[in-house]
């Protein structure tokens, strides 16, 4: 209900109210006008009807005002439902103008979402389609990484080591390029084989610098050795230890020679063309080496080392002989041994010295090993004795082997193998009485009793270092003159040929000495230089001397002194002639004390 009709209600009221009181007031004036006239019953019923009226009337004005306050309050309950419902109403339209503003949003919103959606879905597609084509990639990419490691590997496997390999081996840069043209690495084994190539003409040339000095040094020992062998002769005994120990430090020299010409791989010695017996080959070793008067040989055999081998055997014993009296120190002896194998001729060579270590047995056993020589691995102050024993092994088939030495020290056994060894018949030992056919008749001058030659080493045949074996199988014919004017002098003295032992000169064959050898004592009194070098008492001075000595009185023996005869035989000492330079690969007999023994 409005305020307006609220408004009219209350007139309407009032107006019934007005009407009541006016109805009243007439039937109260008739009542008083019939009174007047005298009808006092009429005057009663009007007041009564009036009065019925006023009530009635009054009655109906407070049922209407009633119904109109409930008509009122109904209305305004209505009016305040309606407010309400208004407002709700708007309450509910502006929550629908937000509802609808918010679904705009949200649709605006789900629109862009879905746009966002549809380009996070292209780009998925493109990252997709970008994975695919990065994966292609990855697997082309890992395809030619296969490739190339194979084709690395192939390089390092083949290529290199093949154009390394004939390189070193003489071939040309260009030649070995050819079969590695059109490859994925051609530039660089182009450049890797030039500096290759230029690195081993560099070794080459140093390598032939060193053989070419080699083979002057051994040159010069050749004709050092002639030399002193002439001055040997010529000279007396006051200049004679001197000369021999010369004599020694050039057969020394010589065997460096030969070991830088073997580590450089020229050439070394000499092949003689017949065998070299196994005594000869010791004691050729023996002539090589410092403290020779250390060594003691125990040799019973009657073997031969096969001539192209004998002279790489006689260096490598050589080699081993002196790093056992090197490092032995004195008066320690170094023994050798020789026994006969079914697989061959083993040497043993043992020292008293402290030993090796682990680390360096190892350094020797791979020095001696069959394995090439490297020249890198020989350092500034390197040994160069197993490096060149390791060689020489490999060169003739050697096997060499290290244990403990029964005297403290360290033993190496060479094993020669069964085709560098032979087998030779060694010849009845020479007669008495041919010493007392050679023996000059009574009021000559005396000389030298006969005696028992030991095997002379190979004897130098020219200038030019050649040597020839003196091998004891040879029979006396094809060593001794044929003639009688051959086998002696007008003084019926044997004669020694140049080039030849005092005993093929007489026409014996040499024969082993067995047991310790006495020399012939010299019977006149010694020179002031060597009193003086005596006086000294140097060891070295007082051997060279004593061996002086001893080759004095053989060479007058030769030569035809008479000196006073020993009791008991003497072993005479070999040399070449003056006019056979003797080669740098050996020294004289004379130089060496006689140290076979009989090991049985």
């Amino acid at each position: 209900m409005t305020a307006r009709s609220r408004q009219s209600g209350k007139p309407a009221a009032l107006a019934t109210a007005l009407v009541a009181v006016v109805v009243a007031g007439a039937a109260v004036v008739a009542a008083v006008s019939s009174a007047q006239a005298g009808n006092g019953l009429a005057v009663g019923l009007w007041s009564s009807l009036a009065a019925a009226v006023w009530c009635l009337t009054v009655g109906a004005v407070l049922l209407q005002w009633r119904r109109a306050r409930r008509l009122a309050v109904g209305l305004a309950t209505v009016r305040t439902k309606g407010e309400a419902a208004l407002a709700a109403v708007l309450r509910a339209e502006a929550a629908t103008a937000v509802a609808m503003a918010e679904a705009r949003a949200a649709r605006a919103h789900a629109a862009a979402a879905q746009r966002e959606a549809e380009a996070a879905r292209a780009e998925m597609l493109a990252a997709r389609a970008e994975a695919i084509e990065a994966r292609s990639e990855a697997a082309a990419a890992r395809a030619a990484a296969d490739d190339e490691r194979e084709e690395l590997a192939r390089l390092a496997e083949q290529s290199i080591p093949e154009v390394v390999r004939r390189l070193r081996a003489g071939a040309s840069v260009e030649t070995v390029l050819v079969a590695h043209r059109h490859t994925a690495h051609e530039g660089l084994l182009a450049l890797l084989a030039k500096e290759i190539g230029y690195g081993e003409r560099q070794r080459a040339a140093a390598l032939a610098v060193c053989a070419t000095a080699a083979g002057r040094v051994q040159a010069l020992a050749t004709s050092m050795h002639a030399e002193l062998r002439e001055m040997e002769h010529r000279h007396g005994e006051e200049v004679l230890g001197d000369l021999l120990r010369l004599d020694h430090s050039t057969a020394q020299a010589g065997r460096m020679a030969d070991s830088i010409a073997v580590l450089t791989g020229a050439r070394s010695g000499r092949r003689w063309s017949r065998p070299i017996p196994v005594e000869s080959v010791l004691r050729g070793a023996l002539g090589r080496i410092n403290g020779y008067q250390r060594v003691r040989l125990h040799s019973a055999s009657g073997a031969a080392v096969a001539g192209y081998a004998a002279e790489g055997v006689m260096h490598v014993l050589a080699e081993l002989m002196d790093n056992a009296a090197n490092f032995s120190a004195p008066p320690a002896e170094v023994h050798v041994y020789v026994e006969e194998l079914h697989a061959g001729l083993a040497v043993t060579v043992e020292d008293g010295g402290l030993g090796l270590s682990e680390v360096w047995l190892r350094r020797a056993e791979q020095a001696v090993s069959g394995e090439p020589l490297d020249l890198t691995t020989l350092s500034a102050g390197t040994r160069l004795g197993f490096a060149v024993v390791g060689a020489l092994a490999r060169k003739h088939g050697l096997a060499i082997s290290f244990r403990p030495s029964s005297r403290g020290g360290t033993g190496v056994v060479v094993l020669l193998p069964e085709q560098l060894i032979t087998h030779q018949e060694r010849e009845a030992e020479p007669e008495p009485e041919r010493a007392e056919e050679a023996r000059p008749p009574a009021g000559a001058r005396p000389t030298a009793p006969a005696v028992s030659a030991v095997p002379a080493l190979p004897r130098s045949a020219g200038a030019g270092g050649a040597v020839e074996p003196a091998s004891p199988s040879a029979s006396s014919s094809s060593t001794a003159p044929k003639t009688p004017a051959a086998l002696g002098g007008a003084d019926g003295l044997p004669r020694r040929r140049r080039g030849q032992t005092l005993a093929a000169a007489g026409g014996v064959a040499p024969t082993v000495v067995r047991g310790p050898a006495r020399l012939p004592v010299r019977t006149a009194g010694p020179t002031d230089r060597t009193a003086d070098r005596r006086a000294d008492g140097g060891a070295d001075e007082a051997g060279a001397v004593a061996t002086a000595g001893r080759f004095g009185a053989f060479r007058q023996a030769a030569l035809g002194a008479r000196p006073a005869a020993p009791s008991t035989p003497a072993v005479p000492r070999t040399t070449p002639a003056a006019d056979a330079p003797a080669s740098p690969d050996h020294a004289s007999p004379a130089h060496i004390p006689n140290t076979v023994e009989d090991n049985t």
